[in-house]
């Protein structure tokens, strides 16, 4: 986006990044909300969830002609006029507000006692928010299909696709496979990395390397196999080496978008992912068109992923490297500017027709 308006302003709840990773910033300096300087706001600034819808509507955009929001939670809710466009960019409607709540009070011990009822409480309270601002904005785009038809059941409004930029250009083609899988992830609950490594510590003829690390780290470990190599968190590089030479790259999350699964797809490997969400959206599932990058299973459970891993094994012919990067380029950053410019400009143009006409 600030390649597109390098002149615009940012705002933000709050901004504790540090100097030296601010370069996709432009190093520009971004106002904050009140919620920046209360106490322990940098460690703990999640828990300040009560005030937020409260302290975005704090801040003052009044002179400025056109708004973007990147909103996973409360940035759509910035007042605006009715003389100013407000674009949303929605990665999704808050998702533990919404369809997620349960699964998220469950993860999080919040189901029973006072603490889960004060918990359900501000939830609902969210919601109530969530649903009243959603007319503040002009136009919503979302991030998938996926999104756009969860913004549709929250908001009754419709939302134009834009696919989130990925940097394909940093992933090069690799023909050449060796003998492993690969999974990659922050290691939390919804990433379900702990049912990836059941499903191969029961293949034990088949190698898994997983990298990444997180709260679940400890946890998964102890499921691991032989097979199984746990690298913990990796430098760029070497990630990158391992998703060229993977034989197919496993995805067991249901992701909005799911940026890893386009990642793997630029270097030329096919992707084994859950078929719900994004995942539906940027691998090409062997069955649903001649050219496949990758496979749907249907269950996020250890069985259905070592069903798909030998279905995949047994058509493996089927995928060819170069289709599977032509597929991630789908999914650039070009492609992402070139298309927020067209509709940013557009309804511009179409508002400041309609100010013009009253």
């Amino acid at each position: 986006m600030l390649d597109l308006y390098p002149d615009a302003d940012l705002f933000s709840v709050v901004d504790f990044i540090e100097p030296e990773k601010r370069g996709f910033l432009k190093n520009k300096k971004v106002k904050t909300t009140f919620i920046q300087n209360l106490p322990m706001a940098k460690r703990k600034y999640r828990s300040y969830l009560p005030l937020m819808p409260f302290a975005i509507e704090q801040l003052d955009l009044s002179k400025f002609d056109v708004v973007i929001s990147s909103s996973h939670a409360v940035a759509k809710g910035v007042i605006t006029g009715p003389d100013q466009l407000h674009i949303s960019y929605v990665h999704s409607p808050i998702r533990y507000a919404w369809d997620l709540q349960h699964q998220y009070l469950r993860d999080s011990n919040l189901t029973k006692g006072i603490k889960g009822l004060a918990a359900k409480l501000l939830l609902y309270k969210m919601r109530d928010w969530d649903y009243r601002t959603a007319n503040g904005v002009d136009l919503f785009l979302s991030n998938s299909n996926f999104i756009s038809r969860r913004i549709w059941k929250v908001y009754r409004r419709k939302a134009e696709v834009i696919y989130p930029p990925v940097n394909v250009s940093s992933f090069t083609l690799n023909r050449n496979k060796s003998d492993f899988y690969l999974t990659a992830s922050r290691m939390v609950p919804y990433k379900k990395i702990d049912i990836i490594v059941d499903a191969f510590s029961r293949m034990p003829d088949k190698e898994l390397v997983v990298i990444g690390d997180g709260p679940d780290f400890n946890k998964i470990k102890q499921k691991a196999g032989k097979n199984i190599k746990l690298l913990g968190y990796q430098p760029f590089d070497i990630l990158k080496d391992y998703m060229q030479k993977a034989k197919a790259f496993v995805f067991a999350a249901e992701e909005d978008f799911g940026i890893t699964p386009v990642e793997a797809q630029a270097c030329g490997t096919p992707v084994i992912a859950y078929g719900k969400g994004g995942a539906l959206e940027t691998v090409k599932g062997m069955g649903s068109c001649k050219q496949p990058t990758g496979l749907h299973f249907n269950q996020q459970t250890a069985e259905s992923i070592i069903e798909s891993v030998l279905e995949f094994e047994k058509n493996i012919y089927l995928f060819d490297s170069e289709i599977c990067r032509k597929n991630a380029l789908r999914f650039s950053e070009n492609s992402f500017k070139k298309k927020l410019q067209e509709i940013v400009e557009f309804e511009f143009r179409k508002k400041v027709n309609e100010i013009n006409l009253n």
